[in-house]
Parts: C-alpha cells; sequence; structure tokens
C-alpha cells in the first residue's frame, strides 16, 4: 500500500477551510464518539504548526476529564473553573491565553508550554460536552484568526455530542 502524506495549507483560512472538511469527513464516516475525538486531536496535531498538546476533556458532573489526545501524559480531572480549561466551562466561552504563565491558577500539566487556547463544545440541548484544549510551547501563539479558523471547527466537533 502506497504511503499517502496530506499536505496541509500554509495560509490559516485555507488550513482551517481544510482542517473542517477533513473533520466533517471523518464524523460523517463515524458512530463512534472516541474515535472521533481521536482522529480529531490527530488531524489537529498533524494540521496546526508550533502545538505541543491538543485534545479533549470530557465533562463528567462538575469535572473535566482527560480524553482522547496528542501529546505528553496530561492532568486527568480539572474543576469546572480551574486552569484554562474550567474557566472556559465556567465562563462558556472560547479561552485564549498568550502568556500561561501571567493566567491566574494556570494548571501546568506540561511545563514547556507558553499558551493556550480552550473551546467548549455543546451537545444539541446547549449543555457543555467537552472542551478542545490547545496548547503551544510559544507565547502568542494562537492569534485572532486562528481562534475564528478554530471556532469555524466547532459546528462539526459539536456533532459527535449529537
Amino acid at each position: 500500500m502506497e504511503n499517502v502524506v496530506s499536505k496541509f495549507p500554509e495560509d490559516k483560512r485555507e488550513l482551517y477551510k481544510f482542517l473542517r472538511i477533513r473533520l466533517s469527513g471523518q464524523i460523517e464516516s463515524c458512530p463512534h464518539m472516541t474515535a472521533n475525538l481521536a482522529n480529531a486531536s490527530a488531524l489537529l496535531n498533524q494540521g496546526l504548526k508550533e502545538i505541543n498538546w491538543v485534545g479533549f476533556y470530557l465533562m463528567e458532573g462538575e469535572t473535566l476529564i482527560l480524553g482522547p489526545f496528542q501529546g505528553k501524559p496530561a492532568c486527568t480531572e480539572i474543576q469546572v473553573g480551574k486552569g484554562v480549561c474550567g474557566t472556559a466551562v465556567e465562563r462558556d466561552a472560547v479561552v485564549r491565553v498568550e502568556d500561561v504563565h501571567q493566567f491566574p491558577g494556570h494548571i501546568a500539566c506540561d511545563s514547556a508550554s507558553r499558551s493556550e487556547i480552550v473551546l467548549p463544545l455543546h451537545d444539541q440541548s446547549g449543555r457543555i460536552r467537552a472542551v478542545l484544549d490547545i496548547d503551544s510551547p510559544v507565547t502568542c501563539r494562537f492569534t485572532e484568526e486562528d481562534q475564528k479558523g478554530l471556532e469555524s471547527l466547532v459546528p462539526e466537533l459539536e456533532k459527535i455530542f449529537y
């Protein structure tokens, strides 16, 4: 079998459009939540530059539990309101942090991380089911353009929870 390597677009607008199309195809063809989250984290890990961790934390009661991810071993439980992930859930909003060392209560799972973005994911009823968490070893890695691009992926990712 021939090994085919996908080339990811350099232009961020094209990159996020490409990622959205790939995610859509993966999710539509697979009814399994864990498999979809695992493939989504792998795709984002391949497509996004200058990141050192990407994955999901799943809501169980008032706690985020580590789900599928790519990167070094991570924190297994995060309380709502704690760290960047818990803050995103508490606010029900995207949290983009330019310098995690300046974020009060940051939870350092990997000391190499310098910036982070977390996006809440909802089910059809509007309840938060998970967060997408992406870390980078580069300060100020996630721009407004990245945030908008990642937000464009949220509707595809939320289909996993329907």
